[in-house]
C-alpha cells in the first residue's frame, strides 16, 4: 500500500518545484509553522490574564531554554528543517526518476540555499537600510537554506544510504570534536560557554556585521554543520515513507524505533555534551531529531494510516505558503487589522478573554490571508 498523498503544492523552502506530497507532512509542516507565526501567544495570554497554574506551565513550555536543556519550543525550528529534509526523497528523487540530470538539480537546489540566506538577512535588516556593520547576516531562513542545502547535495551525490548514514554520524562526532578538542583564546578547549565556545569565537571572527547575542549567534557558521544532520535525518525518513516494498505499519514501526533511540542517545550524549539549541550540539540534533520523528509518525498513522483527515486544511492552509507567510509578518501589521476587526467586540469582555481572543483574532486575521491565497493557487516558491 503506498502513502496517502494530497494535491497542495509544497512550500518554497522544503523543494524545487510542485510534486504531490503526503498529507500528513503537508499537515505537520503547518502545525509546525501555527506556532512559528504566533500561535504560542495564546498560552503566553492566558497565563498573564488568569495566573492559572496550568497556563503557566503551557507558556513556560512555549519558551526556549536559556542555555542548556530542552523544552518543546526548543523543537520547532528544527522540525522545520527536519520537514524540508523529509520532502526531498519525494522532490528530488521523483526528478531523478524521471532522468533529470543531478547536476541540474544541484544548481537548482544551491540557488534555492542561497536565496533563502539573502531573504534571511532582508528580515533580518531590511533592504539597504543599515550600514554592514550594524547587520546581522545569521538567520533561520539561512540556516534553513545552507544545511537544508547540503543535506539536499549529498543526498543528490551520495547514493549509498549506509554511506548517508555515516555522513549523519561523521558530522555529529566531528562536531563534538571539535567543540571539545580546539582551544579557544583565553577559554582554552572544552568551554561550553556562549562566549568561550568554538562557536561563538568563530562568529566572532568570522561573522561580519553583529551578532545576535553580541558574542554569539545562535544561527551562526560553525553550528550550521550540525544543522545538515538535522536535514539529514529528514531525508533519512523520507526515504523510509517514499520506500516501495513494505507496509505502513512497517514504515511507521521503524520511524518510532527510530526516534526512541535517538532521543535516547542524545539523553545520554548530553552527560558529555549537553543537548544546547544555541551550540545546535550534536545532542540536540538527535533529541529534536527523535522528536521529530515521533511527532511526524503520529502524523503519519493519524492522517495517512488511519485516514482522519477533516481537521487537517486547517494547517495545510498554513503550511502551503510557510515562507510567505514568515516574510510578510515583517511587512503587514496583521496586528492592527485584527484590532481594527475585532478590538471594538472584546471590549464587550472580560479582560481573559479580551486577552485571548486578541491573539485568536491575529490568528484568524493571518490565516485568512493565506486562505485567499490558497483559494487563488497562489504560492511564494524560490
Amino acid at each position: 500500500m503506498q502513502p496517502s498523498v494530497s494535491a497542495p503544492q509544497e512550500p518554497a523552502l522544503a523543494q524545487p518545484a510542485p510534486v504531490r506530497r503526503l498529507l500528513s507532512l503537508d499537515t505537520l509542516r503547518g502545525f509546525d509553522m501555527f506556532w512559528i507565526i504566533g500561535g504560542e501567544e495564546i498560552f503566553h495570554a492566558l497565563a498573564k490574564s488568569t495566573g492559572w497554574a496550568w497556563a503557566i506551565f503551557m507558556a513556560d513550555q512555549f519558551t526556549h531554554v536559556e542555555w542548556n536543556g530542552f523544552r518543546p519550543y526548543d523543537c520547532i525550528f528544527p522540525l522545520f528543517l527536519f520537514l524540508a529534509g523529509v520532502s526531498t526523497p519525494y522532490s528530488l528523487g521523483s526528478r531523478l526518476a524521471k532522468g533529470d540530470s543531478r547536476g541540474k538539480l544541484a544548481q537548482k537546489v544551491i540557488m534555492r540555499g542561497l536565496i533563502l540566506v539573502l531573504l534571511g538577512i532582508i528580515v533580518n535588516n531590511g533592504i539597504l537600510a543599515k550600514p554592514i556593520a550594524e547587520m546581522r547576516f545569521g538567520s533561520v531562513l539561512g540556516r534553513i537554506g545552507l544545511a537544508g542545502m547540503f543535506a539536499q547535495l549529498i543526498y543528490l551525490y551520495v547514493q549509498n544510504e549506509r554511506v548517508r548514514y555515516g555522513i549523519f554520524a561523521g558530522i555529529l562526532l566531528v562536531y563534538w570534536a571539535l567543540l571539545m578538542l580546539v582551544p579557544v583564546p583565553g577559554y582554552g578547549a572544552g568551554n561550553l560557554t556562549m562566549a568561550g565556545s568554538l562557536v561563538g569565537y568563530v562568529d566572532r571572527l568570522l561573522m561580519p556585521g553583529r551578532l545576535y547575542k553580541v558574542v554569539h549567534d545562535p544561527e551562526g557558521l560553525l553550528s550550521t554543520l550540525p544543522a545538515i544532520s538535522t536535514g539529514l535525518l529528514g531525508v533519512f525518513a523520507g526515504s523510509v515513507l517514499r520506500r516501495h516494498g513494505i507496509r505502513d505499519g512497517q514504515k511507521l514501526q521503524q520511524l518510532v524505533l527510530a526516534g526512541v533511540a535517538c532521543i535516547a542517545v542524545g539523553w545520554v550524549w548530553n552527560s558529555v555534551f549537553p543537548v544546547n539549541k544555541n551550540l545546535w550540539t550534536s545532542s540536540f540534533v538527535l533529541v529534536a531529531g527523535g522528536w521529530s520523528l515521533l511527532m511526524l509518525s503520529l502524523f503519519y498513522w493519524v492522517i495517512d494510516m488511519q485516514n482522519l483527515r477533516g481537521w487537517t486544511f486547517f494547517f495545510v492552509v498554513i503550511g502551503t505558503n510557510s515562507i510567505l507567510i514568515y516574510l510578510a509578518d515583517r511587512v503587514i501589521d496583521f496586528e492592527h487589522t485584527a484590532h481594527f476587526l475585532f478590538g471594538g467586540i472584546l471590549h464587550f469582555f472580560s479582560e481573559p478573554v479580551q486577552a485571548v481572543g486578541a491573539v485568536i483574532a491575529f490568528l484568524a486575521v493571518k490565516w485568512g490571508f493565506l486562505y485567499f491565497l490558497y483559494k487563488k493557487n497562489t504560492f511564494l516558491r524560490v
